[in-house]
C-alpha cells in the first residue's frame, strides 16, 4: 500500500513539473508543450502509427482514382484489353474497399490510445493541483480569492485538457497529413484536391441513431464534473479544519475517487463520439468510392474527360484543407497557452506548509512554550507579536484578550503550525514545532473556530470527519458532551439528519455545537476555541459555553475571548496589544490590578445601546 501511494505522489510532482516555468530575459517562459510531448512520447509515437494507418485511405484513394482512370484512359486508347481493365479496376476497388473498413478498428485502437493519454493526463493534472492546493499554506489562500482558485481548477485545466487533446487530436495529424501529401505530391508532381464529399443525409441519420447515447453520456459526464467542482469548493471550505487536524492525505484520497469516476464517464463518452465518428466518415467514403465507380463507368463510356487531373485536385485540396485545420486550431492553441500559464501561478508557488518532514510525535502532553517569540506577515514592516515569552503547563487553561488586531489569531495559527515564527522558538513538549511532523503533531490538537465550518452532510458526517476508527459510544459521549441531544431529539433522523451545505438548516448555537462535538470525539491533548461564542446569542452561548466546559478538562486550552466574562475561570489570561503581551494573570488579579484588562472588562460589559448612547 505505501509503494503505491509513494508512486501515486511521483506521478503528481511529475505533471507539476510540467507547469514549471523558466524566467528568460526577464519574462516567464513555459516548457509545458515540449515536456508533455516528452511524457508521452510512446504513447504519441504509437497513435501517430496508428493514425498514419487508420488514415491512409486519405492519400491511397486519389492513387486509386489514377490508377483506374488511366487504366481506362489506356483502354479507350486500345492499349489494353477489356480483360485487363476489368481485372485492374476490381483490384483497385477490393483495394480501396479493405483500406475503407480497416478504418474503423483501426481508428478505435487510436482512439483508445488517446483516450487513455488524454485521461491520464487530465486527471493527473486534476490530481497535482489538489495536492499542490493541500501543501501550500493558509497565508497563500488567504491571499488568494476561492472564486480565482476555482476557475483555474474548472476552466483553465479543462482548457490546458483541450490543448493537450490538440496536440494529438488535430495538430499532429494536420502535420502528417501535409507532410505525407507534400510527398506525394513531389513524387507524382501533382496538386491536390478535395476528396471528401460530404453526405448529410448519412451524417444526420447517424446523428439521430447516435443522439441518444451521447446526450446520456454527455449528461453523466456533466454531473461528474458538477460533482468534482463541489469537492473542490468543499475541499477548501474545510481546508482550515483538515490541515488543523492532518487529514490532507485523507482529503486527497477522497478527491480521487471523484477524479476516477470523471475519468471513466469520459472515456465512455469518447468511446462513443469515436465509434459515431468513425461509422460517419467511413459510410461518407464509401459513397464517395460508389462516385468515384460511377465516374469511372461515364469515362468508360467516354461521356467526361479522363486523367491526372483528379489525382492532383485531390492532393492540392488535402494539403490546403491541412493547412487551414492549423491556422483553424491557433485560437484554441492559444488560450490553452493562457491557461497553462494561470495554473503554474498555482503550480509554481513557493509558499509551501511542509507538513510531513520532521521528527514524528508518538504522543504529546501538551506543555507550550513561547520563547521570545516574534512574526510580521510577508511584505509588512510591522510585527503582529513581538518579543512574546509564556509557558503553559500541560491541562493548563489560558485565555487571549485584545483589541483587533491585537497578534490573538497570529499566536493560535502558530500553535498550529500554520504560521512559523519569524524570530524565537515556540515548543511542544520541549521539541520545536519547527522539527516535528506537523500532521503527527496535528493529530493531537483540535480547534474550534469563530465561524463554524460545515459540510453538506448528516450530522454524524461533520462530527466524525476524517475519522475511521471510532465507536457509536463514544460518538454518543461527545454528543451528550456537546449538548446536541438536545436538538437532535426534535429531528426525525436524529444524529443522521442532513443539515444541508454549511450547515443551513440549523441555529448558529446548533453549529458550534456540533464543532465541538467535531474536536471533542478526537480527545485532543491541545485545543484552541477561537472567539467560540463571539457570534451567538445568550441562549446558544450558554449551551456552547456548558459545551466547552465539558471540553476544556484535563487538555491544554488557549481561549480567544471575545465576551470576557466567559474567560472567569481560565487559569491564566494573557491581554495582547499591538502584539505584546501587557498583563499576563488570573481573572482576579488583573481585576484588581485595574490595568488593560480592567479596562477592556468594563468596556465590553457596556451593551450596543449604552456604548451607542456614550459616543453620542
Amino acid at each position: 500500500m505505501k509503494k503505491k501511494k509513494h508512486r501515486s505522489h511521483d506521478d503528481v510532482n511529475e505533471y507539476e513539473y510540467l507547469f514549471q516555468e523558466k524566467e528568460v530575459r526577464g519574462k516567464k517562459k513555459s516548457r509545458f508543450f515540449g515536456r508533455m510531448l516528452k511524457k508521452n512520447f510512446w504513447a504519441i509515437l504509437l497513435s501517430s502509427i496508428i493514425y498514419i494507418i487508420k488514415a491512409s485511405p486519405l492519400w491511397i484513394t486519389p492513387i486509386v482514382t489514377s490508377n483506374i482512370i488511366n487504366t481506362i484512359t489506356r483502354y479507350i486508347g486500345g492499349i489494353i484489353t477489356r480483360d485487363a481493365v476489368i481485372r485492374s479496376v476490381a483490384i483497385n476497388a477490393a483495394v480501396f474497399t479493405v483500406m475503407m473498413v480497416q478504418n474503423i478498428p483501426m481508428h478505435m485502437l487510436w482512439a483508445k490510445i488517446c483516450s487513455k493519454m488524454f485521461r491520464d493526463n487530465s486527471a493527473n493534472t486534476r490530481s497535482a493541483v489538489v495536492r499542490k492546493l493541500q501543501r501550500l499554506s493558509i497565508t497563500f489562500h488567504k491571499e488568494m480569492e476561492t472564486g480565482k482558485v476555482q476557475s483555474k481548477f474548472l476552466r483553465d485545466v479543462e482548457n490546458v485538457d483541450m490543448l493537450v487533446s490538440h496536440m494529438n487530436d488535430v495538430l499532429l495529424p494536420a502535420v502528417f497529413g501535409v507532410l505525407i501529401s507534400v510527398g506525394i505530391s513531389l513524387y507524382k508532381s501533382g496538386i491536390m484536391t478535395l476528396f471528401f464529399v460530404v453526405v448529410i443525409p448519412v451524417n444526420v441519420l447517424l446523428a439521430l441513431l447516435f443522439r441518444k447515447k451521447m446526450r446520456k453520456n454527455s449528461r453523466t459526464l456533466r454531473k461528474d464534473s458538477e460533482a468534482v467542482a463541489n469537492k473542490l469548493s468543499t475541499m477548501l471550505e474545510m481546508l482550515t479544519v483538515t490541515k488543523a487536524h492532518g487529514l490532507e492525505d485523507k482529503e486527497y484520497n477522497d478527491f480521487q475517487t471523484e477524479i476516477k469516476r470523471l475519468r471513466k464517464t469520459g472515456g465512455s463518452l469518447d468511446m462513443t463520439n469515436a465509434y459515431f465518428g468513425s461509422v460517419a466518415w467511413v459510410l461518407s467514403n464509401l459513397l464517395s468510392g460508389v462516385c468515384l465507380m460511377f465516374c469511372a463507368y461515364l469515362a468508360f463510356g467516354n461521356k467526361i474527360a479522363v486523367g491526372d487531373i483528379v489525382l492532383y485536385q485531390s492532393l492540392f485540396a488535402s494539403i490546403n484543407g491541412n493547412v487551414l485545420t492549423l491556422i483553424n486550431i491557433m485560437p484554441q492553441m492559444v488560450q490553452g497557452a493562457e491557461s497553462v500559464h494561470s495554473i503554474s501561478e498555482i503550480m509554481n508557488a513557493a509558499d509551501i506548509e511542509e507538513t510531513h518532514i520532521g521528527k514524528n510525535i508518538p504522543e504529546i502532553v501538551g506543555e507550550v512554550d513561547f520563547n521570545h517569540v516574534s512574526y510580521r506577515y510577508p511584505d509588512s514592516d510591522n510585527h503582529v507579536v513581538k518579543d512574546f515569552s509564556l509557558h503553559v503547563k500541560a491541562g493548563e487553561c489560558i485565555a487571549v484578550v485584545g483589541g483587533s488586531g491585537s497578534g490573538k489569531s497570529t499566536l493560535m495559527n502558530m500553535i498550529i503550525g500554520f504560521l512559523k515564527p519569524e524570530a524565537g522558538t515556540l515548543s511542544v513538549d520541549g521539541k520545536s514545532l519547527g522539527e516535528v511532523n506537523l500532521c503527527e503533531y496535528r493529530h493531537f490538537i483540535s480547534v474550534v473556530p469563530q465561524n463554524s465550518i460545515l459540510f453538506a452532510g448528516t450530522i454524524r458526517d461533520n462530527i466524525t470527519y476524517g475519522l475511521d476508527g471510532y465507536t457509536e459510544e463514544e460518538l454518543k459521549k461527545v454528543v451528550e458532551l456537546a449538548n446536541i441531544e438536545e436538538f437532535i431529539k426534535d429531528f426525525p433522523a436524529g444524529i443522521d439528519t442532513q443539515i444541508g451545505e454549511h450547515g443551513g438548516r440549523l441555529s448558529g448555537g446548533q453549529k458550534q455545537r456540533i464543532t465541538i462535538a467535531r474536536a471533542l470525539i478526537r480527545n485532543p491533548r491541545i485545543l484552541i476555541l477561537d472567539e467560540a461564542t463571539s457570534a451567538l446569542d445568550n441562549i446558544s452561548e450558554y449551551h456552547v459555553q456548558k459545551a466547552i466546559s465539558s471540553l476544556i478538562k484535563g487538555r491544554t486550552t488557549f481561549i480567544v475571548a471575545h465576551r470576557l466574562s466567559t474567560i472567569r475561570d481560565a487559569d491564566r489570561i494573557v491581554v495582547m496589544e499591538n502584539g505584546e503581551a501587557v498583563e499576563i494573570g488570573t481573572y482576579d488579579e488583573l481585576m484588581e490590578k485595574r490595568g488593560k484588562f480592567y479596562e477592556l472588562k468594563n468596556l465590553n460589559d457596556i451593551s450596543y445601546r449604552e456604548a451607542a448612547a456614550a459616543l453620542a
